[in-house]
């Protein structure tokens, strides 16, 4: 595995296969002493419930200590830069998980620092999440290799996460959107480049046909607030996914959600409560993926138990020899 965890294309498929093992003993097992003496600090950009709790509850329980670090409480707030920073966290800590608004800040503290810097999401990426939503597939399913997942709304960066780790784990991935809220051409190539594919439609009775997964997130992702008016208009109603589109697929499918979610927009509480739900699984796995992520760094010697720069305490002086 890398050193840092940027983008989900940074996997191997045998890096996954080894983190939802550890996951899995993780679960069985959740306390252990694999970052015991190790420090990690969380800086986030970001309001979060779920990526915070579950990786603050996630470095205690393998003996580590979370430090929190509101971005808007740190120096950068006041122009200290991404590489200054980041080079005076490698001192105090083992490693950065870093929630931004630009995937660009991301790449610049991974280049700066020595330490592993992972994505808890960034404007273009949510690999932790893409992650924990496969494993959950798993889970419920019993397997990965050809599933069909169709995702419904905006291609948001969740969306390219999912994209990007499904072509790296064989399931076949769709989306339906609106006319000019579909995937970038970049993403697309990204994911022709992993051998995969996305299947694009207009239509989300057509994407959900056969489908395995239906999948949905919120019209208006954070800092898109202005547009809201706007997105809801090319996305409602046709967009939303209700107890009538979850019967197109023509088969016992399960509803994901990587949440939180505006009930009644792009999804119908009918469908959020129903059986065919797993979204609160889908959280609770969070907390095993991240641990998992997290033991696998450290199991490769990414993560330090001493701060970079401090080296062991020098030898107390010896007297003159009598």
């Amino acid at each position: 595995m890398r050193k840092d965890l940027l983008s989900a294309s940074d996997l191997e498929p045998s890096d996954v296969e080894a983190i939802y093992s550890l996951a899995d003993h993780l679960r069985a097992v959740p306390l252990s002493r694999a970052l015991e003496g190790r420090a990690v600090a969380l800086l986030f950009e970001k309001p979060s419930t779920r990526t915070r709790v579950s990786f603050e509850v996630g470095v205690s329980q393998l003996g580590g200590h979370p430090v929190y670090l509101d971005y808007t409480t740190t120096q950068l707030s006041r122009g200290e830069s991404v590489e200054d920073t980041a080079r005076t966290l490698e001192r105090y800590v083992s490693a950065i998980v870093a929630r931004v608004s630009r995937h660009d800040t991301l790449e610049r503290m991974a280049a700066a620092a020595r330490i592993p810097v992972i994505n808890a999401l960034s404007d273009l990426e949510h690999p932790c999440q893409a992650l924990s939503d496969y494993y959950t597939v798993r889970e419920k399913l019993g397997r990965l290799r050809g599933v069909v997942l169709a995702f419904i709304g905006d291609s948001t960066n969740v969306f390219n996460s999912l994209a990007l780790l499904g072509a790296i784990l064989g399931v076949e991935v769709r989306i339906a959107s609106p006319r000019g809220y579909g995937p970038s051409r970049a993403l697309m190539s990204r994911v022709r480049d992993l051998g995969g594919d996305v299947l694009v439609y207009e239509d989300p009775e057509e994407a959900v046909r056969g489908a395995d997964v239906v999948y949905t997130d919120v019209f208006i992702s954070m800092g898109q607030e202005s547009e809201r008016e706007a997105r809801l208009r090319a996305f409602l109603p046709r967009y939303r996914v209700t107890e009538e589109l979850m019967s197109r697929t023509g088969k016992r499918s399960i509803f994901m959600h990587c949440l939180p979610a505006h009930r009644g927009e792009e999804v119908e509480d009918a469908v959020m409560d129903s059986e065919s739900s797993v979204v609160f699984d889908q959280a609770g796995n969070r907390l095993h993926v991240q641990k998992a992520i997290l033991v696998r760094l450290a199991e490769e010697g990414h993560l330090r138990r001493r701060p970079i720069g401090l080296g062991r305490p020098a030898a107390p002086p010896r007297g003159p020899r009598r």
